[in-house]
């Protein structure tokens, strides 16, 4: 908090109702005082709880961020071995020459793709 404007400030005295000012511009004076210092609490109030709030919102940002660079990661290993596994089967693939638009690749036979079709994971 500023200096000279906690709310337990000893040297500045709000006027009680029983004693009157000197002159009505002494009121006013203290009466625009007073209300100047509750708005400046209000002000200090509003923007610790903004300031808050970005906090929070920024760790939640974060976190969030950490998850997906975890999730880029492993979808980026998961692109790689797919390749790998795609270039390692394009070998046994034969005619891989340009087809017409309806078959893009063309039907083999292969011990490999018979396996894989047998089980039953694969018969929906």
């Amino acid at each position: 908090m500023a200096q000279g404007s906690d709310s337990n400030d000893t040297s500045y005295k709000s006027p009680s109702p029983g004693s009157r000012p000197s002159s009505s511009d002494d009121a006013k004076k203290v009466m625009r005082r007073e209300k100047n210092r509750i708005a400046a609490q209000k002000s200090r109030m509003r923007q610790t709880q903004k300031a808050d709030s970005l906090h929070l919102e920024s760790e939640n940002l974060e976190k969030e961020n950490a998850a997906l660079r975890k999730e880029v990661k492993q979808l980026t290993e998961e692109a790689n071995y797919l390749s790998s596994v795609l270039s390692s089967h394009e070998p046994l693939c034969t005619g891989l020459a340009p087809q017409t638009p309806d078959l893009l690749y063309p039907p083999h036979q292969s011990s490999y793709h018979r396996q894989h079709i047998a089980v039953p994971h694969y018969q929906r």
